[in-house]
């Protein structure tokens, strides 16, 4: 037996992403990982540290033991504590050390999805610390190692890859949830549309339909007389989804028409990650 089917297309998002990372931070000088990246509290190092906690996580390892300091401003919540553990733990790892323990999570990371077995449906410890099934655990790794992909290639002025397997990985996480987004979160009114039209290295074209119960579905038909529509590029859609910058920020690089308050609401609800 092997990896089944429905698993590969994650496990080489990841491998492309995982891959392009580690080209991007071996040349590295020292000075050079601490560079702040997109993320708040986290330098090339703390990215880096997180992607190789989160695989170690999916690896089945311990997690460390660790005492957070208090003043880390940037950590909030419980699931932002839980992730800050894996990458507190290297803050004064040197760039020899990040290098060399990427280089062994990678190998023992791509062995181990070689000689992956189970079944997609099987119920496994993500990497956020939740019970979730194993293809969920690790589509959310593709997403999750693509994004910060992307992080690091805009701290090092590198950039790239945004319409690698991980990019369309990501496409579909962030369509799935678009539906919640649109009905409830951003309340759109029962029978009405809103149209989302992104260009770019990924590009897609989709309708949220919002029915007489307030339930909204998504699929890529035009719609008529939409109460929105959104559009914008594909990179763009991608930090304003993962919060990697604000609305305001990017504004000139949005065409939004319909309902003002709407799509205000809707690009407000946009963010998707912690």
């Amino acid at each position: 037996m092997s990896l089944h089917p429905s698993l590969q297309s994650y496990a080489d998002a990841w491998t492309h992403s995982v891959e392009a990372i580690s080209e991007l931070v071996t040349p590295l000088a020292e000075g050079e990982w601490n560079r702040a990246t997109p993320c708040p509290g986290w330098s090339v190092r703390d990215v880096v540290s997180h992607i190789i906690g989160a695989d170690c996580e999916m690896l089945g390892d311990p997690r460390p033991i660790h005492t957070l300091p208090r003043d880390l401003y940037h950590v909030q919540t419980e699931s932002q504590r839980y992730q800050e553990i894996q990458v507190d733990v290297r803050r004064h790892h040197t760039a020899p050390e990040m290098v060399s323990e990427l280089e062994y999570t990678i190998i023992r990371r791509s062995r181990h999805l070689r000689n992956e077995t189970r079944d997609p449906g099987t119920i496994v410890r993500g990497p956020r610390g939740v019970e979730e099934t194993l293809e969920y655990a690790m589509r959310r790794r593709a997403f999750d190692i693509w994004v910060h992909e992307q992080d690091l290639r805009r701290t090092l002025d590198a950039p790239g890859n945004l319409d690698s397997p991980g990019a369309h990985v990501t496409r579909d996480m962030l369509l799935a949830v678009l539906p919640k987004i649109v009905a409830k979160d951003a309340g759109a009114p029962a029978n009405s549309a809103v149209v989302f039209d992104v260009h770019g290295p990924v590009e897609f074209l989709r309708t949220v339909r919002v029915d007489a119960d307030g339930k909204g579905t998504i699929d890529g038909a035009p719609s008529l007389g939409p109460a929105a529509t959104i559009a914008t590029d594909w990179e763009t859609y991608v930090l304003l989804s993962c919060g990697r910058t604000t609305v305001d920020a990017v504004r000139d690089r949005l065409k939004v028409e319909g309902d003002q308050p709407l799509t205000e609401a809707i690009l407000t609800a946009l963010r998707v990650t912690p």
